[in-house]
């Protein structure tokens, strides 16, 4: 028999909206395909969710309790349930960032918007990027530098000036920040397929540190990035409120100040 868990951050609204979602899915007879988690919160609450679940068999269904959220739904307490019964699946996979530490120490980490490499001291990083054996840009002098996935390519990646990315491209972005030297630079997209080596070239002076979504690791010498395919969450989205409809809604956005 499927199952419908409820898991919502801690605030106030997420806790109001956890407690209306009971009643109803305790008064209704609810016929499910899959095992499903509703997720209330921001998309922080959510990057969390996932990681901490990635191995179970489940599909995610986010209601927005934050800010802009853009990776949950719209939470209507009146349309809650043929929302959801409604909701179409979409399927991503994350970035897999491997750092190799000052003290020789391997971690891993996942990614499921962007993996950023950042100066760890006032003085600017000093990077190389290959792309497997051949060279991206052999010496970088900047704040950092980017690489995204198509679904977080309207995050961070945005406000770094990166490339918003279609869903199904199949494609990874690198961008800089705030780019010294070349200054012109711009960045570069990729299929994802490709492994990206970053390496810090001045590890005494100018220390980096490697943010995998929100996990820091600290004075990095060296870090790999690829999509890891193996690894698939499955996301619920409503009919007019898809994944795939938000980017495209970005890439048309205008700034208003």
């Amino acid at each position: 028999m499927k199952k419908i868990k409820i898991i919502s951050d801690k605030n106030l609204k997420s806790l109001k909206i956890k407690s209306i979602l009971k009643k109803k899915i305790s008064s209704n007879d609810l016929k499910i395909k899959k095992n499903i988690v509703i997720v209330i919160g921001g998309d922080g609450f959510m990057l969390h969710t996932l990681k901490k679940n990635i191995r179970k068999n489940y599909v995610f269904y986010g209601l927005n309790s934050g800010n802009y959220g853009f990776l949950m739904n719209k939470f209507s307490p009146k349309n809650f349930l043929k929302n959801l019964l409604k909701s179409k699946m979409i399927t991503i996979s994350p970035l897999e960032m491997t750092t190799k530490s000052k003290n020789n120490e391997i971690k891993k980490n996942l990614a499921i918007n962007e993996v950023s490499i950042l100066r760890q001291s006032r003085q600017a990083a000093y990077l190389s990027i290959k792309n497997g054996s051949r060279y991206i840009i052999k010496r970088l002098i900047s704040d950092g530098v980017l690489v995204s996935t198509p679904a977080g390519s309207t995050a961070y990646n945005l406000s770094v000036h990166g490339p918003i990315l279609n869903l199904n491209s199949k494609k990874i972005s690198v961008s800089p920040i705030s780019p010294f030297r070349p200054r012109r630079w711009k960045g570069k997209i990729f299929n994802d397929k490709t492994k990206i080596l970053i390496r810090n070239l001045n590890i005494k002076k100018r220390p980096i540190s490697a943010v995998a979504d929100n996990s820091e690791v600290r004075n990095v010498t060296s870090i790999v990035i690829k999509t890891n395919k193996k690894i698939k969450f499955n996301l619920l989205y409503d009919k007019n409120q898809s994944l795939q409809k938000k980017i495209k809604l970005e890439q048309l956005r205008k700034e208003t100040y």
